[in-house]
């Protein structure tokens, strides 16, 4: 049987899922910028606070009728929210955020194990081939050091973890838009517990409050914003697009935060951008899917 690869068709509704993934990848060099004047904690903190401070206001009609099933799902995702976003600041404290880009990209090879673990449904062939590729990316990106001793440093590892709980987030996105819960509610209460936790989280990194600086408090409120946009239109969007198909979407991430870094003056040796392009290579890997097409009858003439 002759068979073909297809790539997902490209839909509608994620036409917003293009536009905020461009928005997500220019993030990382304001955070970048921003931890030179701030904690990664109080930042994630004042950021998502701002950003569910901005989430009222949109849906201040709706929240009267706030129900526990809103509030579970919102607090669920808020705290995915709070450790990816929260680790993946912590990393950029130490390495650029063209780096920071491509190794955050590597949650979407893990989304299709994810809901293996989940949903107890094996992932296709492709997505062990990509996530392999994404891995020898990783080492490449990391540097000839950690190619020799299969090591990261502090940077490369708290963004690597990261990369878990984003991959959760987008799982639990999908489960709890197909349960009917509120939009609006839910985005509120998962910004508002992503910003509380880390503020909370502050006493127990030992992280002190920060000097006022307009570069922090600009880059939280100019984030914050663009966090509301992103979770909003990821929580909307995702309503009628699969993790699958969300996450070969979101694999131009890194690419985005190549780009800004490059303008801003970020130079990757050569090795980090060869495995940045295996990450995303690997990433595409993992979306493809292998299709047989039925042998097709032959009519008997000889009757």
């Amino acid at each position: 049987m002759p068979s073909r690869l297809r790539l997902l068709r490209f839909r509608p509704q994620e036409a917003a899922l293009v536009a905020i993934t461009a928005v997500w990848g220019s993030t990382f060099l304001l955070v970048h910028w921003a931890m030179e004047h701030s904690g990664p904690w109080f930042f994630i903190g004042i950021r998502f606070l701002v950003a569910g401070l901005i989430s009222v206001i949109i849906f201040r009609r709706s929240m009267r009728g706030m129900r526990w099933s809103d509030i579970g799902a919102g607090a669920a995702i808020g705290l995915m929210i709070h450790l990816g976003y929260g680790l993946q600041t912590v990393g950029l404290q130490t390495i650029e955020s063209s780096t920071s880009g491509f190794i955050t990209a590597m949650y979407v090879p893990l989304v299709p194990f994810a809901q293996w673990a989940v949903f107890r449904k094996r992932p296709p062939a492709m997505a062990f081939v990509g996530a392999g590729l994404a891995f020898l990316g990783l080492l490449l990106i990391a540097g000839p050091e950690a190619i020799v001793t299969l090591s990261l440093g502090a940077g490369e590892v708290a963004t690597l973890i990261a990369t878990l709980p984003i991959a959760a987030e987008i799982i639990l996105i999908s489960v709890f838009a197909a349960r009917g819960v509120d939009l609006g509610r839910v985005t509120v209460v998962q910004l508002f517990t992503a910003g509380l936790l880390g503020i909370l989280t502050m006493p127990i990194a030992r992280e002190a409050v920060p000097s006022f600086s307009w570069v922090w408090l600009g880059a939280a409120v100019g984030l914050g914003a663009a966090s509301c946009v992103i979770q909003l239109t990821m929580n909307w969007a995702q309503k009628s697009v699969s993790p699958t198909r969300a996450t070969i979407i979101y694999s131009a991430e890194p690419v985005w935060a190549g780009v800004v870094g490059r303008i801003a003056g970020e130079r990757l040796p050569l090795t980090a951008l060869i495995g940045g392009g295996l990450v995303v290579l690997g990433i595409l890997a993992s979306e493809l899917r292998i299709v047989r097409r039925r042998a097709t009858p032959v009519d008997d003439d000889s009757s």
